[in-house]
């Protein structure tokens, strides 16, 4: 005997039908039929869970719910532009260091045809990946050489399957951290083809500590920014001056700074260096990011000793983790800034030296722009954060617009699902618009969609 639940099953429509729902809206012209057959299949199962979870639902309701739930995200799922107001400059969910618009144009124009990316133009032979930038890499941090890759961390992998495979990496018990994404030092130092060998305490290690652990056996001693891992009262841990003192001419020492930063870092953290200071401290090798302080794209910076950049660069492991011409067009670019002593042009560092003045300016434009309704939002001092691991705990002064403090989590919610999404953030109960890191271009899109939630 066939069960009224079968029944209401069978009014569910095939899949094919499906993708004919008005709900889908412009999305198989904009992404295709593939990606939204795909989405039907996936609605035609939320209403059937419905369905046998709910004895009263309608056939035709259920599948309209999920035709608009899964319509929603195919829409928001691409890569896409997004506002970033959470009053973090450098937030790596959504993308880490922005790019100033000329450097991104300069980039797609430059790698739109045939370059140069592995042709000497002056002798007409072939050339090396990266030799231009990574010249003025290496000037720039006052290094004999510097070697680009795709990130910070391919960066310390092969600095230390170079350099340490089948030896010992030094490293304090209080540098053993996990990073983002669940990635742990102790992990990098393994799968380089290296042996741990721990130091000190998880809250002391000292310079003596290091020299009794060096012997025959050890590759490398590695130095580990602490990202945003902090330890405070009864701790201590060897400089970089310290550590260059106690391991002699044999033994290179490897300095993972994570952020960096080229210029001089603000004050407030002690961890926080230039590459050039960690190599005037002693450090034979630096490695950093080229997206977070630095203000570039993803890419991962080895600057130094040039015979041990030399090992990097004839290491296999390279060919594996090298960057491709947009980035190192991007990073060009970037480069040039800061040849220029133009690095405040860049995003990241145009946010942080933005006055509350500056902002609140802002913040009187959007409001005036999303009309009457905008009287009920509060303009509140802020503070930000550089994010990524950059300048943990060194906060930066901000403005935002307090929206409402009534379900935050769904008015959030609302912002993502705008278009563009508009990512902001919920903190001591209420759901605001940090304008830290917002762009004069972002004003007009943050004042639509407060038009259109406070008008909701």
């Amino acid at each position: 005997m066939t069960s009224p639940g079968s029944l209401r099953l069978g009014h569910l429509p095939q899949v094919d039908a499906l993708a004919a729902h008005p709900g889908w809206g412009d999305l198989p012209r904009a992404l295709g039929r593939v990606a939204v057959i795909d989405a039907c299949r996936r609605a035609v199962e939320r209403a059937r869970r419905q369905l046998l979870a709910d004895e009263a639902a309608e056939p035709a309701a259920a599948v309209a719910d999920a035709v608009a739930i899964e319509a929603r995200a195919l829409r928001l799922a691409p890569l896409q532009r997004v506002v970033n107001a959470t009053g973090v400059v450098l937030h790596t969910n959504l993308g880490r260091a922005p790019l100033d618009r000329s450097l991104a144009a300069d980039a797609a124009s430059l790698v739109a045809g045939a370059t140069n990316l592995e042709l000497d133009l002056v002798s007409g032979e072939r050339g090396t990946r990266g030799a231009y930038v990574r010249e003025r890499l290496a000037r720039l941090c006052g290094a004999e050489a510097a070697l680009v890759v795709n990130n910070n961390a391919a960066a310390v992998l092969l600095a230390l399957s170079a350099l340490a495979a089948g030896r010992e990496v030094i490293v304090s018990r209080g540098e053993l951290v996990q990073i983002g994404g669940g990635f742990r030092v102790p992990d990098v130092i393994v799968q380089g083809g290296a042996r741990l060998r721990e130091v000190g305490t998880t809250n002391i290690t000292t310079a003596a500590d290091v020299r009794a652990a060096i012997g025959p056996q050890t590759g490398a001693i590695l130095k580990v920014h602490l990202s945003n891992f902090r330890m405070l009262g009864f701790v201590g841990r060897p400089s970089l001056a310290e550590l260059a003192a106690v391991k002699g001419p044999d033994v290179p020492l490897v300095a993972d700074l994570g952020s960096g930063c080229l210029v001089e870092p603000p004050a407030g953290d002690p961890d926080e260096t230039s590459p050039a200071r960690a190599l005037a401290d002693g450090a034979d090798l630096v490695c950093f990011s080229g997206d977070k302080l630095l203000g570039g794209p993803q890419a991962g910076v080895v600057a130094g000793r040039r015979d041990l950049v030399k090992r990097l660069a004839a290491h296999p492991f390279l060919r594996a983790v090298r960057p491709d011409k947009l980035v190192l067009a991007v990073l060009q670019a970037v480069v040039a800034r800061y040849e220029r002593r133009e690095a405040d042009s860049l995003a990241p560092w145009r946010y942080v030296a933005a006055s509350r003045d500056a902002q609140r300016a802002a913040a009187a434009r959007i409001l005036d722009a999303a009309g009457p309704g905008a009287s009920r939002v509060r303009v509140v001092d802020s503070e930000g954060e550089y994010g990524s691991g950059s300048l943990p705990g060194v906060p930066v002064p901000s403005v935002a617009l307090e929206v409402t403090r009534e379900r935050p989590d769904d008015a959030a919610a609302a912002f993502r699902h705008g278009a563009p999404p508009i990512v902001g953030v919920v903190r001591g109960g209420a759901f605001l618009l940090d304008l830290l890191a917002l762009e004069p271009d972002d004003e007009a899109d943050v004042a639509a969609a407060l038009a259109r939630f406070l008008g909701a």
